[in-house]
């Protein structure tokens, strides 16, 4: 990377930064001319994925028209399946497709014959005028200005059940003494030249990453309601909300990984793979650290991570600088953090009991059932110190629980030698024998929860989300999706409306300076807010 951007120097200097050595410039020109082949080629390599992208999406909404006509016969629910799974893979490609143009295309404006004509707002729609005031006094010599027009700038906004417009008015004055021309800067947008308020924008990745309604369907809605946004506009949006939002849910990361206990867990996400015209199975990772059950004040805060694959390097790679305990199942691809020290496993008593639970609802098996009860009576100390400090959870488990679990572990011993060794209840007995050690790590550290119920409680969200949008579009969507859910989820555990808090953000964040971006974290929102409600009562 660093001769990389030496060579891009050595493009930009200027004449007389030029060496004189002829031996030298000979080696400049040949590495100009070898970084300006390589990015060219770069540059034609994305142009190409682009291009195949884009007739992908049109032969795939051709393909949906065609299942639309169809008017003989009834429509089968296999039918009606296929065309979903068509619109949410033109809805992934055009999400991807947005995000990479961003990245690829130039800087510099397209020109007018290319640019797009944008549809007038419905006149119907209520409006509301803004007006950005310039100075009242000419900044050059200092007389009195004079209105000479104005700039008006129409921005669509969703206020919660309906839309309004807001309008944008900069009066341009003229000072009477020199002409000079003063205006009121623009004020800034979320998305550069977006025609989206910040209200709007959070109210589509809402209803996409938590009300789980894939974009082809609010563009549905949205049509009902007189507003023409077509769903490629809505990908464009939800590009451009991830690339705002990616520094500050990568300092939602670092917080998580900054704990001495957190809990993970992970869920299969079905992923199109175009190149194959099926799909692949991706992962998405969740790190939570919530301590609030051990009358922690740290903020609670979940971290998600999208992998193409459940190898055990990627939970090793994402937790690299993590110090402490991690409270998960008994997934193998853990055990090499185990292995290396750093990091001292708790296993999970939800995972155990329910294993008991499925034989139990299965064949209603007294031995089951008296499995259950066991546990249940552990639960329940747990009640009773929910939300203490450590010390006194550590205290009331020794003397409560620590007798209990040695009586379960007695009963489940003599119990595996009473049982089929290859029947479902050995495998349950040996689930939780076999992990003993981490399950009663808990009971000497006050600070680990019984189970790790707070990462499967983050995986709820997306679990709902997968089996409306049946996969996502690629392994980039997998990504953002993890980016959205790591800013919403943690709003979420703060005690915020996480719609209301994502309208602050993108309201802000263009605009906010990079090195004070932890303000806009939700705790730190969350405070202000409580701020400004004491002092409003």
């Amino acid at each position: 990377m660093r001769a990389r951007c030496g060579t891009v120097a050595a493009m930009a200097l200027a004449i007389d930064q030029l060496p004189d050595d002829v031996a030298t410039l000979k080696r400049l020109l040949v590495e100009r001319d070898a970084e300006v082949a390589r990015r060219l080629t770069e540059l034609e390599a994305q142009r190409a994925e682009m291009l195949t992208a884009r007739l992908l999406i049109e032969k795939l909404k051709l393909q949906i028209a065609r299942l639309r006509r169809i008017q003989f016969g009834r429509r089968s629910e296999q039918h009606d399946a296929r065309v979903e799974q068509l619109e949410l893979i033109v809805e992934e490609l055009e999400t991807g497709l947005a995000a990479s143009s961003a990245a690829t295309e130039p800087s510099t404006p397209p020109s007018p014959r290319t640019q797009p004509v944008r549809k007038p707002l419905p006149s119907t729609l209520p409006r509301e005028t803004v007006v950005h005031a310039s100075a009242c006094t000419c900044p050059d010599c200092g007389g009195t200005l004079k209105q000479i027009g104005e700039d008006v700038a129409e921005q669509l906004e969703f206020i919660p059940e309906h839309f309004k417009v807001i309008r944008h008015v900069r009066p341009k004055f003229a000072c009477g003494k020199c002409s000079t021309i003063v205006q009121a800067a623009a004020p800034s947008r979320p998305i550069d030249k977006g025609i989206a308020g910040p209200g709007l924008l959070a109210h589509v990745a809402i209803s996409k990453y938590l009300d789980h309604l894939p974009l082809y369907r609010q563009s549905e809605i949205y049509a009902r309601q007189g507003v023409d946004l077509e769903r490629s506009t809505l990908a464009d949006w939800i590009a451009g909300i991830t690339r705002l939002v990616t520094p500050l849910a990568e300092l939602v990361g670092r917080h998580v990984i900054a704990a001495t206990k957190i809990h993970a867990d992970d869920t299969p996400v079905p992923v199109l793979d175009p190149g194959r015209g099926k799909t692949k199975t991706g992962r998405l990772w969740v790190y939570v650290r919530d301590d609030r059950p051990a009358a922690s004040t740290d903020p609670p805060a979940a971290y998600y991570r999208y992998t193409p694959t459940r190898e055990g390097a990627h939970p090793r790679a994402h937790l690299r600088d993590f110090r402490g305990t991690l409270q998960a199942d008994g997934y193998s691809g853990f055990d090499g953090l185990y292995v290396e020290g750093r990091v001292r496993e708790a296993a999970c008593w939800a995972h155990a009991r329910r294993k008991f639970y499925d034989l139990q609802v299965a064949t209603r098996s007294p031995l089951a059932e008296e499995a259950l009860t066991r546990i249940q009576k552990i639960y329940a100390i747990e009640e009773r110190v929910r939300g203490k400090p450590p010390e006194v959870r550590r205290e009331a488990r020794q003397t409560d629980a620590v007798p209990l679990l040695k009586d379960l572990r007695q009963w489940l011993v003599d119990t595996r030698s009473k049982v089929s060794a290859k029947s479902e209840f050995a495998a349950a007995i040996n689930y939780a024998l076999n992990r003993w050690e981490a399950l009663t790590r808990y009971c000497g550290d006050g600070a680990i929860e019984i189970d790790n119920n707070a990462a499967e409680r983050a995986l709820r969200g997306p679990v709902l989300s997968r089996k409306n949008f049946l996969f996502a579009g690629s392994d980039s969507g997998g990504e953002r999706a993890a980016v959205l859910y790591t800013l919403l989820q943690t709003a979420k555990l703060n005690g915020l409306d996480p719609e209301a808090y994502l309208r602050f953000v993108l309201g802000c964040i263009a605009e906010h300076p990079s090195n004070r971006l932890a303000e806009l974290l939700p705790w730190n929102y969350a405070q202000t807010q409580a701020a400004d409600e004491r002092l409003a009562a």
